[in-house]
């Protein structure tokens, strides 16, 4: 109970005015023990991982479109070299009738070998590859031809025995399909070779011996449609080309075990297959996998190594696996990887 004395608190505003509010005193940081983990702090800066969003690839980065695009140049460029010097008549021959096709090949193995570094925006190993392939085409151009036009004459002999004596004929076509199939044999084995790696050759050989066998097939038939001579020769050898490339995209595309596929990044859409035991990835043009326009990017940014069944990631600079910078990493069928502004998704063929 209040005594006589007591009277009531009056507060005013002019007396909370008057309050001063001490400055609070400042807190040190907390010394970090052996072994203990720092989380840091929101002002702090942290290495940033930004997730590329997935992107719709171009066309122009399927193994089947650009190495048929590099067919067709490559057939149409021979074509226009040596039909100068090609002669319709059936009793003599010109310099054009022995060179047409090993310059055709030599050309078309010029460039299956230069397409998939040309659009991986790599010059100086398209140029490489190029310079390279021109040789070894040429020569395996002029072997090829002894061997296709002896399957060829084989083959008509035997389609003359059987009464197919035109070439309205199809069984001839199919007997100029055969034989030309060691066109495309030879368009793979170059791509193979220039690859450095035995597999790769091994699948483009088969896409090949299929691209070239129907493009060959359809000479004749293009020939009676457009009445022979330089035009018919023109559509037909563009036909054989371009066949043969998409062939060697198409199978080395379905028959693939191990690859990367860009998800994000200039490169969109691009499939890396995994051929090597060692690809090497990052900025430098030789890459196996070269990655440009990002200054974050080292020379040799990561490796991927294969032994037996085991893939293993070795990161030089940071790469970023489910949100996490990993240095190594044993990848598995759907592993998210992002190496500067370039997002791969890992991938293996499920076997039964």
């Amino acid at each position: 109970m209040a005594g006589p004395n007591d009277r009531p608190l009056k507060i005013t505003l002019e007396d909370i005015a008057s309050v001063a509010v001490p400055e609070p005193a400042p807190i040190a940081p907390t010394p970090q023990t052996s072994g203990a983990k720092s989380y840091g702090t929101i002002n702090q800066a942290a290495e940033q991982f930004v997730p590329v969003a997935e992107e719709r690839g171009s066309i122009l980065l399927q193994g089947w479109f650009y190495l048929g695009i590099a067919g067709v140049l490559g057939a149409l460029a021979g074509w226009a070299i040596a039909e100068p010097g090609f002669t319709d008549s059936g009793t003599t021959q010109h310099w054009g009738n022995i060179l047409i096709l090993p310059i055709i090949v030599t050309l078309m193995c010029f460039g299956f070998a230069m397409a998939e570094s040309a659009v991986e925006r790599s010059a100086q190993k398209a140029l490489l590859r190029g310079v390279l392939a021109l040789p070894l085409g040429f020569v395996l151009g002029f072997f090829f031809d002894v061997a296709a036009n002896m399957l060829y004459n084989i083959g008509l002999h035997i389609c003359y025995e059987a009464g197919a004596l035109t070439h309205r004929n199809p069984a001839v076509w199919v007997t100029r399909g055969i034989a030309w199939m060691v066109f495309g044999a030879a368009g793979g084995l170059v791509y193979g070779i220039i690859g450095q790696s035995a597999k790769k050759g091994y699948y483009g050989v088969i896409g090949g011996v299929i691209g070239a066998g129907l493009g060959g097939m359809l000479f004749d038939p293009i020939s009676m449609l457009t009445k022979g001579g330089a035009p018919s020769r023109a559509v037909g050898f563009a036909l054989v080309g371009i066949a043969t490339g998409v062939g060697m995209g198409l199978v080395e595309s379905a028959l693939k075990d191990r690859w990367l596929y860009v998800m994000g990044g200039p490169l969109a859409g691009k499939q890396f297959i995994l051929y090597k035991s060692l690809t090497a990835i990052g900025s430098r043009q030789q890459s196996d996998i070269y990655l440009f326009k990002d200054p974050n990017i080292l020379p040799e940014h990561a490796q991927i190594q294969i032994a037996g069944a085991r893939v293993q990631l070795k990161a030089n600079g940071p790469v970023h696996w489910a949100g996490q910078t990993v240095k190594t990493r044993v990848l598995q069928d759907g592993d998210l990887l992002q190496i500067g502004r370039y997002s791969f998704r890992y991938k293996e063929k499920q076997r039964s």
